[in-house]
């Protein structure tokens, strides 16, 4: 095996476990909604822990910010380490929450600070994963090798519906509303171990190691990321749609299927766990065909049938009163958002020179990621509780809509030169350039160098979770 190959393989390995604990708790809140919150509607016990999923997402934009100035600053390889620390200790603080019956509100209060810790973890695992396998790809690769950032998400979660699957067979529902909702949070605090100690001897790509496009005392800071505003905004733009069909389709939709269509949670959860294994072998044949075509067709491709099937698909699920038009539906949505999860990682760490990668792919993709994906379930639950569920889905489509415009717009990015970005000549159009004259307007400059100042706290951070 190449050294290509070896980097991703730990990239992808500790990505699969970060999400597997990330997506356990939705996966599992139907069953430990009861546990935390006292008797009553059992959607409004949904919409609470919905609620609590969602704050975990307001945090990666902190997360974002702190964990991608360690990658670009210490290294990717630092910031992988550190994040999947704080994976780790949130899936104990999960395993072992006391309930509302043992507690009161206190079992929420650690549930709620082990979200804020899964928050911060995953804001900059992404962006840490997304360059890493980037960077680390054979040159006319990425697009592939960058696509197993998704098969890794989808691993993580067909892990986590796998692990419910077993323990709706094993065990009865009481014991599973009682104390088996516990046990994937256990292997994930186990899994996290392991990949710590995969972390720490992993290597650094070369990408960043020969970087010198971005003084060191700029790397990472938000003065640097303030110069590539464009790209920063083009990433919120084009995050927006995919990431809220991605949640749609992955996270809601066994909720969906059991608590409105009426299926079974057991054929719910298996519609989604076959779903998502078809779905995980099309990221690599994605992403190769992008390194052949380009990025911009399957972005586009995807963006229109989000915009024109979402209604339609979301109608006739409601309608599917069993495992195989529940399956059939569920594998045409998954294949068409096929077209934005494969290559986005690639596409958003083509727009950014080294030295501000990580944080130019970490902070805009939490804020859409804060905005878009991580209150999809909850809106996509007023919706249902408000009396008009059909709303969710012209609000997906309405969101795809606009990314299409983006995409429409944006330069294709497949021959950028990972080495060169940033450089004149590089790069133009709407997929945007530094800003004319390299410096930030005064103001702006001003808050990027009191974030920086607050980001030294990362800096220690980074330099304690860097191997020796």
């Amino acid at each position: 095996m190449g050294q290509h190959w070896k980097k991703i393989w730990v990239g992808s390995a500790g990505n699969m476990v970060e999400w597997f604990d990330w997506f356990v708790y939705a996966s599992f809140a139907t069953y430990f909604a009861g546990s935390f919150f006292p008797e009553g509607n059992d959607t409004a016990k949904l919409m609470n822990t919905a609620g609590i999923f969602a704050v975990g997402f307001f945090m990666r934009p902190v997360g974002g910010w702190l964990l991608g100035r360690v990658g670009d600053r210490r290294g990717r390889k630092a910031a992988l380490t550190l994040t999947v620390t704080l994976m780790s200790a949130s899936a104990v603080l999960i395993a072992v929450a006391p309930t509302y019956a043992v507690a009161g509100y206190g079992g929420v209060a650690v549930l709620l600070v082990a979200r804020l810790l899964q928050g911060l973890s995953v804001g900059g695992e992404y962006a840490a994963s997304a360059t890493y396998l980037t960077e680390a790809s054979a040159p006319g690769r990425r697009g592939f090798a960058s696509s197993f950032q998704y098969v890794s998400m989808t691993a993580g979660q067909i892990l986590g519906l796998g692990i419910q699957i077993i323990l709706q067979r094993t065990l009865t529902s009481g014991e599973l509303h009682s104390w088996g909702w516990r046990i994937p949070f256990v292997v994930g605090a186990l899994g996290a171990a392991v990949i710590f100690y995969l972390r720490r001897n992993m290597l650094e790509t070369e990408v960043y190691d020969a970087a010198d496009d971005t003084p060191e005392r700029e790397r990472g800071t938000m003065r640097a990321l303030l110069r590539h505003k464009r790209e920063a905004f083009l990433v919120i733009a084009l995050t927006m749609g995919g990431t809220l069909a991605y949640y749609t389709y992955t996270t809601y939709l066994t909720k969906y299927l059991s608590n409105s269509v009426g299926l079974p949670k057991q054929t719910a959860t298996l519609v989604s766990f076959c779903a998502l294994l078809v779905f995980a072998c099309l990221q690599p044949l994605a992403g190769a065909l992008s390194d052949r075509i380009g990025r911009r067709p399957l972005l586009i491709t995807f963006a229109v049938g989000a915009t024109f099937l979402t209604v339609p698909i979301m109608s006739l699920l409601k309608h599917a009163g069993s495992f195989w038009p529940a399956l059939g539906l569920s594998l045409v949505a998954l294949v068409v958002i096929t077209g934005y999860t494969s290559i986005n990682a690639c596409v958003k760490a083509e727009l950014f020179p080294t030295g501000v990668r990580s944080l130019g792919v970490a902070l805009p993709y939490a804020i859409a990621n804060a905005l878009f994906g991580g209150t999809a379930e909850y809106v996509a639950l007023w919706f249902k509780n408000s009396g008009i569920e059909s709303g969710f889905s012209w609000y997906v489509a309405g969101c795809a809509a606009v990314s299409l415009v983006v995409y429409l717009t944006m330069r294709e990015t497949r021959d950028i030169d990972l080495k060169r970005v940033g450089e004149e000549g590089e790069r133009g159009g709407p997929a945007g350039r530094p800003d004319q004259g390299g410096q930030p307007d005064q103001a702006a400059d001003q808050a990027g160098q009191a974030a920086d100042q607050a980001g030294q706290a990362a800096d220690q951070a980074g330099q304690a979770a860097r191997p020796a």
